[in-house]
């Protein structure tokens, strides 16, 4: 029989080993390091949720949020580390996807 929780928590284990995962765990702790760009990184954290929730609540942004998240975006390209962790997160983040479309495959197969 067939134990698919096995197999994902193997895909867990296997996804710790991966080139964009020691990539991302490395870049994020060199931020951690850092006090005043592992705060921003936060915020920016903070503000990607509570902008989400607004969105999902059907609220519009307002025109202090756009301002907000172009200031947090810019002070983010401009700090050399919260940019590294951005990258090797966006890696890891294709990484992902590939798994995810390999994981949906029978589903969407039954929709063509």
């Amino acid at each position: 029989m067939i134990n698919i929780y096995d197999t994902a928590n193997q895909l867990e284990r296997e996804i710790r080993q991966t080139d964009q995962f020691k990539a991302l765990e490395q870049a994020m702790t060199t931020l951690k390091e850092n006090q005043s760009s592992y705060e921003l990184f936060k915020e920016f954290q903070t503000f990607q949720q509570a902008m989400q929730q607004k969105m999902m609540a059907g609220e519009e942004l307002s025109d202090e949020d756009a301002h907000k998240a172009e200031d947090l975006t810019t002070k983010m390209q401009a700090d050399s580390l919260v940019s590294e962790v951005m990258m090797k997160e966006q890696a890891f983040s294709q990484l992902i996807n590939e798994l995810n479309r390999i994981v949906l495959k029978p589903v969407n197969d039954l929709y063509q």
